[in-house]
């Protein structure tokens, strides 16, 4: 870039003052104090208006906010993608404690619409998880799970895992992108029977196709409580 290097190839005062404070704060908390002007003054021995400068322009860039009255700070991001995450995870960033209780877990053959879904053969052998899942102790949400067997040697022996998403992880097989879809309907009599609601009473049901690399990792069908739940999701593409 033009702005780094004079004619004797020494980085420009305000550049060096730049990089300094974003190798400072990479990484930190939103929030974290970002190094104060007049420290900066001082341990480069420049004018405040470089330091000014350069942290303008991380204000700009969008690492660095300032906020009258206090200092200059670590920002939040912009703006974050929706992030892949199990039941578990979802509900700790909502404030909730999760729990399960595993209704079904067994071997069986995949039938047209999950074994096209895991991208197998119908037929193909799949581990079906059926969970009922609370929050907070009240029924959030029932839900499927059919994952490929082949995939994951040794699952059902020695009792279910806590986090379906951590064992994946730990198998290296943690989803890296989803297909999610979601629609409105209400709850029949044994779905409404296991989430204490009404018969009839609105749901949401959500299919989930998660992939890790090319390799369809788990596809899930879940229905929630929509007085109790709701989805958030970010758009937009990245500026």
């Amino acid at each position: 870039m033009d702005e780094v290097l004079v004619s004797d190839g020494r980085a420009l005062k305000h550049v060096q003052v730049r990089e300094y404070v974003r190798s400072l704060v990479t990484g930190n908390a939103p929030g974290s104090s970002a190094p104060s002007e007049r420290e900066l003054v001082h341990r480069f021995g420049v004018a405040r208006m470089t330091v000014r400068q350069a942290m303008d322009a991380l204000v700009v860039e969008g690492l660095l906010e300032r906020i009258p009255g206090r200092g200059t700070f670590v920002a939040r991001p912009r703006r974050m993608p929706s992030p892949i995450s199990g039941f578990n995870e979802e509900m700790a960033r909502r404030g909730l404690l999760a729990d399960s209780q595993t209704l079904l877990v067994r071997v069986e053959q995949a039938g047209p619409g999950v074994a096209r879904a895991l991208s197998l053969l119908e037929g193909d052998s799949v581990i079906h998880w059926r969970r009922l899942r609370r929050a907070d102790a009240s029924p959030m949400c029932l839900e499927d799970a059919y994952l490929n067997e082949v995939l994951l040697p040794g699952f059902l022996l020695g009792g279910m895992p806590t986090s379906l998403y951590d064992d994946l992880d730990a198998r290296g097989l943690r989803p890296t992108w989803a297909e999610d879809s979601v629609s409105a309907d209400v709850a029949g009599e044994e779905e409404a029977g296991l989430l204490e609601v009404a018969v009839g009473a609105a749901v949401l049901r959500h299919s989930r196709r998660a992939v890790c690399g090319s390799q369809v990792v788990e596809v899930s069908r879940s229905v929630y409580r929509a007085d109790r739940f709701t989805l958030w999701v970010q758009l937009g593409e990245d500026a």
